[in-house]
């Protein structure tokens, strides 16, 4: 069996920012087990499975998961764009939207100008201080404040402080959270996004995610209600770096991005 496979630099303009992420068009279904190690294979941070589902009107429709190095997960913002991204681009060019069937419930992805736009399931971060001094070990400083939903939200007091972190993988990794997500306000940067983060995620495989949609789901609320905004423009702190325009929906965040298809080939299963 032959699947086309693609590599996608999702969250920016340039190819090899942002955070890469696998696209296989499955011709048919796969064992979890043979998509983990497909996952594994190609070792990059997220690798998404599409499987067609027909249309929905003009609006092409797919299943959709996501699977780590290690595991499966139940929602990927970066791996979502990009399996948008190689729809729009090059399996329906003609389509204005996309839409998937996830973990997650239906997921869509419309075009936006030169960004695709995916509206996601929003959450509101709850506040979690009895992790505190376990969050304040595992990062060498203690947060502002500190929520949790999906994963743990820590807010420093800059940007500076966040690009400057070196946590412990060790003490992260126990948090009993999938991951967490460091976030300030991004005025202390001299083109001033509205807010800062960085991912930390070695549960998932992930030491440090390059850019994470997801997180957005979590940050949008927060940032939102923090600025009196409900449209704003984040920056991921990593290494690769990635730009994120988030609305707030109320029950739903709308995150954009562009996205730079790297790689095209074909992955050959025996």
């Amino acid at each position: 069996m032959w699947i086309p496979l693609f590599q996608v630099d999702a969250f920016t303009a340039v190819p090899f920012g942002g955070n890469p992420a696998a696209v296989c068009l499955l011709p048919q279904e796969l064992p979890e087990a043979l998509m983990q190690a497909i996952a594994a294979e190609n070792n990059v941070s997220e690798t998404a499975f599409l499987l067609p589902q027909g249309s929905q009107g003009e609006v092409p429709h797919y299943g959709l998961r996501w699977f780590t190095p290690t595991t499966e997960v139940n929602l990927c913002g970066h791996a979502t764009l990009a399996s948008a991204y190689v729809l729009l681009t090059e399996v329906h060019p003609e389509a204005e939207r996309v839409a998937f069937s996830t973990r997650s419930g239906l997921l869509q992805v419309r075009r936006q100008g030169d960004r695709l736009a995916m509206d996601f399931p929003a959450q509101t971060p709850e506040p979690w201080p009895e992790a505190k001094e376990q969050v304040a070990a595992a990062l060498g400083i203690p947060p502002l404040e500190l929520y949790r939903g999906s994963m743990g939200v820590a807010v420093l007091t800059s940007a500076q402080q966040v690009q400057q972190l070196q946590p412990d993988w060790e003490r992260v990794q126990a948090l009993p959270v999938s991951g967490l997500i460091v976030t300030a306000s991004g005025g202390d940067l001299e083109d001033q996004p509205d807010f800062v983060c960085r991912v930390f995620a070695p549960q998932l495989g992930i030491p440090e995610d390059p850019v994470t949609g997801s997180a957005q789901c979590l940050l949008t609320p927060y940032w939102s209600q923090r600025l009196g905004r409900t449209e704003l423009k984040a920056r991921q702190l990593s290494a690769r770096g990635g730009e994120l325009w988030c609305r707030d929906l109320g029950t739903r965040v709308e995150i954009a991005g562009q996205a730079v298809l790297v790689i095209a080939g074909e992955l050959r299963i025996p």
